[in-house]
């Protein structure tokens, strides 16, 4: 199957899999992640795992949060420093981003969305390469999934471009690839 054939396959399971009961078994499991002072999130949109809960969770670790933030369609993303309740607005790509005014920051670890991952660590997002144009300039950041464990896939198809995660955390834990 090619990317696009998996994405849609992936996201309709992912729907399906997206039940509070497994994002609070993801939540409690927030202890387990890599170290981290300065950790980038992101604003859920659809069917992706919910990261309002995980927020407090880490911060509760006394870990710092920053969303990251599409200013440009064909460069890596910046991070904004974000707590839970500042605003937001939509960035280049339509996804909630901190305001302009708020500090730019460098995450130590970095929590991604994803439509599909394989045992490799290779994750398949929404097509749009923001977070692999990222991870090629983010060289030390901890790279890390967040996930239902269903949306693991045998094999995905690896392009080039494609940055291999350090792992990814389900409702089964956190699991480490590299």
């Amino acid at each position: 199957m090619d990317k696009a054939d998996i994405r849609t396959r992936m996201r309709a399971e992912r729907k399906l899999l997206n039940q509070p009961e497994r994002v609070a078994e993801i939540v409690a499991r927030a202890l387990s992640l890599p170290a981290g002072e300065v950790v980038a999130l992101y604003s859920a949109i659809g069917a992706e795992v919910p990261t309002d809960d995980l927020a407090t969770a880490l911060l509760a670790q006394g870990r710092t949060l920053s969303l990251p933030v599409v200013t440009s369609r064909d460069q890596p993303m910046e991070f904004r420093l974000w707590s839970p309740g500042d605003p937001l607005e939509d960035d280049e790509a339509g996804c909630p981003a901190p305001l302009d005014l708020a500090s730019t920051i460098v995450p130590d670890l970095v929590i991604t969305p994803l439509v599909a991952f394989d045992a490799r660590g290779y994750r398949l997002g929404q097509g749009g390469g923001y977070y692999d144009r990222t991870f090629e300039v983010l060289t030390e950041a901890v790279r890390v999934g967040l996930a239902f464990a269903g949306q693991e896939v045998d094999a995905l198809p690896v392009e080039a471009h494609d940055i291999r995660l350090h792992g990814v955390l389900t409702e089964n834990g956190y699991r480490a690839f590299l």
